[in-house]
């Protein structure tokens, strides 16, 4: 069994997104630094408002570290938002409350694609990367840093539609009537977190994630062609070695179930899975080309921890002996979770998942 290397005291997740053998299965949580804890809302309140907590590497640090105090986490995620790379396209993002996300300028012609510019990451996008150096040093490499974008496909949703969407009607009728147009700014968009995602790792993000978490909602047909296409194409111009180590590419499309086997063949080192696909036959479809990250569904949490334990026990048994599993929800924590029920969560599958490592 490999052992961890003196600059990473715990790289269990590193380990089993490359599908080595592990002692357990790892474990961290989507929006694991998020409003479910006081510590994170106080600094929130702080900070202002949400983009001025993002761009504020120190109290972004500060969040990114919160849920590893408090838990045994195998991994901690760069706290920032998918929106950077629109915002730094200058669209003027903000938030409205109880609304989401909102931008002043969406983009809904080919004029308006055409004048938009690729965001220099250490440039318009700096404040990421300074969040990123300065969580990796207050790590003292205690665990991996994982690094994120959103997909082009899920940024653009955002972009055409000017905010959240429950139709997608805005960016669907570009892709029928305008497909060159969607086409062009899917590009952007794809050359952007491809330089963005790069960044991350140059600064020292030791695994990147996309999240593509409005592909669910394309036909078959469509989510290759204007979704998985620029997602394979960023896994292509990826880093994928740095500080004498591989750099695991997880790609997650929520309600992406049926598409697994497509996105596998992109060469991705993992997939993230929803809980509306069960994790066993997510395993057989993808072959062992790689890790599988998932997949309880969050709404369990509020459930008392004894019918937590159950539902880990469940989805380790679904998974089955070996590696290249990582535990984790299906989409992010909710706010109304209780800390606690995340703890006995966590602790589940510290009790309960060695024994599926025992080969």
């Amino acid at each position: 069994m490999s052992q961890a290397k003196p600059d990473l005291q715990n790289d269990l997740y590193l380990r089993a997104l490359l599908r080595q053998p592990t002692e357990r299965t790892p474990i961290w949580m989507m929006r694991q630094a998020g409003r479910y804890l006081p510590e994170y809302r106080k600094v929130r309140q702080q900070a202002g408002d949400f983009m001025a907590l993002c761009q504020n590497p120190e109290l972004a640090c500060e969040v990114t570290l919160q849920p590893l105090r408090r838990f045994p986490l195998d991994a901690a995620i760069l706290f920032s938002d998918i929106l950077t790379i629109p915002d730094a396209m200058g669209l003027g993002l903000y938030f409205e409350a109880g609304e989401g996300p909102r931008f002043e300028r969406p983009v809904r012609t080919l004029d308006a694609i055409e004048k938009l510019g690729v965001p220099d990451p250490e440039q318009e996008l700096g404040y990421v990367m300074d969040a990123v150096r300065t969580i990796r040093r207050e790590l003292g490499g205690k665990v991996p840093l994982i690094g994120f974008s959103g997909s082009p496909w899920t940024l653009a949703t955002y972009m055409v539609e000017g905010g959240s969407t429950k139709n997608f009607s805005v960016i669907k009728k570009m892709l029928f009537a305008e497909p060159q147009a969607l086409h062009l700014l899917l590009d952007k968009l794809a050359q952007s977190v491809t330089s963005y995602l790069n960044a991350q790792i140059a600064a020292g993000a030791q695994a990147v994630m996309i999240f593509d978490t409005w592909g669910g909602v394309l036909s078959p047909r469509d989510y290759r062609e204007f979704s998985l296409a620029y997602m394979d194409k960023i896994v292509k111009g990826l880093t994928r070695e740095a500080d004498g180590r591989t750099v695991p590419v997880t790609l997650f499309t929520k309600n992406g179930g049926a598409w697994l086997p497509d996105m596998a063949a992109t060469g991705c080192d993992a997939l993230g899975v929803d809980w509306t696909t069960n994790l066993g036959d997510a395993r057989a479809a993808v072959k062992g080309q790689v890790a599988l990250q998932g997949n309880m569904d969050p709404s369990v949490l509020y459930a008392p921890p004894a019918r937590i334990e159950a539902e880990v026990a469940s989805i380790l048994a679904s998974y089955g002996q070996g590696t290249g599993h990582v535990m984790n929800l299906g989409h992010g924590i909710h706010p109304e979770v209780d800390p606690d029920h995340a703890a006995a969560f966590i602790e589940a599958v510290h009790k309960l998942s060695p024994a599926y490592h025992n080969e």
